[in-house]
């Protein structure tokens, strides 16, 4: 009896190759693990540095910037917030919420037209919008200048609103219509067949199917117009009109520098695309892989 139950349990055991490729397997993963959590240290630790030190003294974060403070001075972002973070904070605000509305309404618009409509030149209208992607904003930086100044905008919130949508059009533009390519043309037909328009059809369907990619759209021109720096120093002179990247500048003296208080800036003009990161990060990854079979 004990033979046959030992022949009988003999092939539930697990085999040498088996027991290698489950140890391969773990090697593997902790491997892994461990770049990932190399990678999140190289990330996450000039941030944490950049906190710990908006906490402290000029004289403490020049002696050791790398310790922990030893008077945690929380008054160093009241003092950034009243010195015109709160105005610079607004301004960034506004500019940077017109930038996404119609950065992703014009380039909705243009996907749809790109991917339900037939009509002669299409395939050039595309080509112009890949080569879209190939402009460089600092060399159209002079004759924008000049454009920007005889239209009557310099100094105005639309100097930076109508340049970030312009150059945040073409990769937006592509970035939907990858994924108005995967909506079935049978939901569109069916639309149709209930007495839908073209508009409500791009209305009713495509924008209800299109939130991920939506809001991953909205969510890059935010991170591009939040944090962009050369136009809002050449295009707004001024210091009532200025976002937090230009505005910032104003914390910066000749002589002497409170850089506790900088640093306070710096972090809570990083706090709000952290925080947009981190609750939109789901849609943030279907969005991106939502167009991804076609394109």
């Amino acid at each position: 009896m004990e033979t046959v139950s030992q022949q009988n349990a003999a092939p539930l055991r697990p085999t040498a190759k088996k027991q290698r490729s489950r140890r391969g397997l773990t090697w593997g993963s902790s491997s892994l693990l461990v770049i990932l959590l190399l990678y999140f240290v190289a990330i996450a630790y000039p941030l944490f540095w950049m906190v710990m030190n908006s906490l402290k003294e000029s004289s403490e974060i020049f002696s050791d910037s790398w310790a922990l403070p030893t008077q945690w001075l929380f008054e160093n972002y009241v003092t950034a917030w009243e010195q015109g973070i709160s105005a610079y904070f607004l301004n960034s605000v506004i500019v940077t919420s017109l930038t996404c509305f119609l950065t992703v309404l014009l380039s909705a618009l243009g996907a749809y037209g790109l991917t339900r409509f037939s009509f002669r030149g299409k395939r050039l209208v595309l080509i112009l919008i890949l080569g879209g992607l190939m402009l460089s904003p600092q060399v159209s930086l002079i004759p924008l200048y000049k454009l920007i100044q005889s239209l009557g905008l310099f100094n105005t919130y639309w100097a930076l609103i109508i340049p970030y949508v312009a150059y945040r059009l073409p990769f937006t533009v592509l970035l939907i219509r990858a994924h108005f390519l995967t909506i079935p043309k049978e939901i569109e037909e069916a639309a149709y067949m209930d007495g839908c328009s073209g508009f409500s059809v791009f209305t009713r369907i495509f924008l209800p199917l299109s939130t991920p990619i939506l809001l991953t759209s909205a969510l890059l021109t935010a991170y591009f117009s939040w944090n962009e720096f050369l136009f809002s120093i050449i295009f707004i002179d001024d210091n009532k009109l200025k976002t937090i990247p230009s505005g910032l500048m104003a914390f910066r003296d000749m002589l002497q520098t409170d850089w506790g208080v900088l640093l306070a800036g710096l972090t809570i003009s990083a706090l709000p695309i952290i925080l947009l990161f981190l609750f939109m990060q789901k849609y943030f990854v279907r969005g991106l892989t939502s167009g991804g079979i076609k394109g």
